[in-house]
């Protein structure tokens, strides 16, 4: 079923470290051996084997309207017969850019980069230009990205400075950056008290690497209030959520606003991207205009520019696609909680757009400690058996999972089918 996948990452092994390029490819978190994918076509997956799956990554999120998408793929073929990319400014940096402030009212330019991390480690050094300022505070289970200052573990107290969590980070750097509970106000209000020197708080409004937990409104709000009252700033990390979970991201479903917001995965519809977006007074810190560094040769190349442009555009023009893919959402892990109540299996759901997650667990978690307590071994044999059926969901109870545009009721009551006959002997 999977021989060729297996040899061919026996042979990946032998030239890329752990036969992937990025750690959680490997599927160590569920067992087994990746499929290796040989092309995608609208909801749908076929790998080297020719097995064939319905698609719930996604890409890990930008992916909106599936595989090869008839409108994007013109556009990128269109772009690529032109050139792949010139170092030189084009004009759909500017189409694509002028999409995006349209959509904001706390955002007037943007600044283009390569990838997600790219975007985050930009914003940061942007906030720290500005403040004057050079500690930063994230939160436990937030990922943004692999930059030195961001790797980190908690210390042994409630709020203290990161250690390294990889090595080839040295504590040096990784010494102003302060670590907090996600959805924990007083751990927030300690952080602050321990140090006076904090340039901005880095967090993903809705968590999409410890699953799919959300921040509260008052979680939100006590950032907002604190970096305020502290002459910090506030950054939004939407990678992941940015135009997925909602038209506006998390920014359009929540109360709190940002100063700083990074993008990436979907603004380039599948194709590498990434973006930080703020006010015109914070962006004219940044070079040329300003004295604080950026730089990426290829940033805004013309072909993610010109992918992102359509899928964005297409968006725009059908707001109510968000109610689709929300709908879907709810009728998949609807449907998946009630297989789950069928055999006395205990299973947290939720969504936000169109992003789903779900936890074997009794109660529904807030932060990475409670994900931690969750049945990661179920999850691993519901994975396992899942795949062999045709249903491709993140390797990792740690990921969120993801709706399409392509994906039809039917897609998702066979998936929810195929789980209620796993779980009779979960």
């Amino acid at each position: 079923m999977f021989d060729n996948s297996v040899k061919a990452y026996s042979e990946a092994c032998n030239v890329i470290p752990g036969g992937v390029d990025s750690p959680v490819r490997a599927f160590k978190s569920v067992g087994g051996t990746p499929p290796f994918i040989a092309r995608g076509e609208g909801a749908f997956m076929y790998d080297i084997d020719d097995n064939k799956y319905l698609d719930f990554v996604q890409s890990w999120g930008p992916l909106i309207f599936g595989h090869c998408d008839k409108d994007i793929e013109e556009a990128v073929i269109q772009t690529v017969k032109k050139g792949l990319s010139f170092g030189a400014p084009t004009e759909l940096e500017t189409s694509l850019a002028n999409e995006i402030v349209d959509m904001f009212d706390n955002i007037d330019k943007v600044r283009f980069v390569s990838s997600g991390t790219e975007a985050v480690m930009s914003a940061i050094r942007l906030a720290r230009g500005v403040t004057g300022k050079d500690d930063i505070l994230k939160f436990e289970g937030c990922y943004h990205g692999h930059s030195d200052s961001l790797l980190v573990q908690a210390g042994s107290g409630m709020a203290t400075f990161g250690a390294p969590s990889s090595p080839g980070v040295p504590a040096d750097l990784t010494k102003h950056t302060l670590l907090c509970e996600y959805n924990n106000i007083e751990n927030l209000k300690k952080c602050f008290e321990d140090s006076n020197d904090i340039a901005c708080i880095i967090i993903e409004p809705i968590a999409g690497n410890m699953g799919l937990v959300p921040a509260s409104e008052e979680f939100l709000k006590a950032c907002r209030e604190l970096c305020d009252a502290n002459g910090a700033l506030l950054i939004f990390d939407e990678v992941m959520t940015g135009f997925r979970a909602s038209l506006k991201g998390a920014s359009g479903i929540l109360q709190t606003q940002a100063d700083i917001i990074t993008f990436g995965k979907v603004i380039g519809a599948g194709m590498p991207v990434g973006a930080f977006a703020s006010s015109k007074e914070i962006m004219g810190h940044l070079s040329p205009d300003g004295a604080v560094y950026q730089a990426g040769t290829l940033s805004g190349n013309p072909v993610a520019m010109s992918a992102g442009l359509v899928s964005l555009r297409k968006l725009k023009a059908n707001p109510s696609i968000y109610e689709d893919l929300n709908a879907k959402a709810l009728r998949l892990v609807n449907g998946l909680k009630s297989a789950a109540n069928a055999n006395n299996i205990p299973l947290q759901i939720n969504t936000r757009g169109s992003m789903f997650g779900f936890f074997f667990c009794e109660e529904e978690p807030t932060n990475i400690k409670e994900v931690a307590k969750c049945d990661f071994q179920r999850f691993g044999k519901f994975h396992h058996e899942m795949l062999k059926r045709g249903f491709y969901f993140a390797c990792s109870q740690y990921e969120a999972g993801f709706i399409s545009t392509v994906m039809t009721d039917e897609n998702i009551d066979d998936c929810i089918k195929a789980a209620s006959d796993i779980m009779k002997n979960l």
